[in-house]
């Protein structure tokens, strides 16, 4: 079921000082269903955030009153709805200090309403998929058992070192969400390894060979050049 075919429509925050795109978000958004508030200012928004539950948060980093990162910190503190950033800031850099601060995704402006709308879906199934807490996951061919940790592609076992599981298992977690270098890093290989990148390229070339059904075209482990990897959903 869509998100927004819920008895009560699915409610964003928007955080975003420039009314235009306020105006934009809000007619783009209601016009699929959801329920949409908006805030011209950090500390505003952070209010409203604490006043009521929202399933979904989109934020600009280049807000008036305080740095957009310094909100997005903030939320994360109590809050695990899906946060979006929308910012004029495109460089890799900003994308994975967002990311590592708690961002769920990344759309830089101007911006594709119907690029955002899908990010939004992706970013709400997985919240979904973590609340309902479903063992089983899958993408395509792949069948991932996190209950029993099995693994198959096509109905057949896949033999995955721990190490390879593993990796596995935080995509699964995040499934659709950009996991960044650093964050793969310090999840699978722990704290003081978030520079050996050489590591993480060895072991998503394993995965891909054994889990893709063209390794040299991989769509199920997307690339996020300069800031890390996304698992597809299928």
């Amino acid at each position: 079921m869509n998100s927004c075919e819920k008895k009560s429509p699915v409610s964003v925050l928007a955080i975003d000082d420039e009314p235009q795109i306020q105006r934009l978000l809000t007619i783009a958004l209601e016009a699929q269903g959801y329920r949409v508030a908006t805030a011209g200012r950090g500390q505003q928004g952070l209010g409203m955030a604490a006043q009521r539950r929202y399933d979904l948060i989109i934020l600009d980093l280049g807000l008036p009153d305080t740095d957009g990162l310094l909100v997005l910190k903030q939320l994360r503190e109590w809050t695990q709805a899906p946060i979006i950033i929308i910012t004029v800031k495109d460089a890799a850099d900003d994308r994975i200090e967002a990311l590592d601060s708690g961002a769920d995704d990344y759309v830089t402006k101007p911006f594709n309403t119907g690029e955002l709308l899908a990010r939004m879906r992706v970013a709400l199934r997985h919240s979904n998929r973590l609340k309902s807490e479903e063992p089983i996951f899958h993408f395509g061919a792949l069948e991932v058992d996190l209950a029993s940790r099995r693994v198959a592609l096509k109905g057949e076992p896949v033999k995955l070192t721990a190490t390879e599981y593993i990796l596995l298992r935080l995509f699964v977690q995040h499934a659709g969400k950009v996991l960044t270098h650093t964050q793969i890093l310090r999840e699978v290989w722990g704290a003081g390894h978030e520079e050996h990148t050489e590591y993480l390229r060895v072991y998503m070339a394993r995965l891909r060979e054994k889990l893709e059904t063209d390794p040299a075209a991989p769509p199920l482990f997307l690339t996020e050049p300069g800031v890390g990897y996304r698992l597809a959903e299928g």
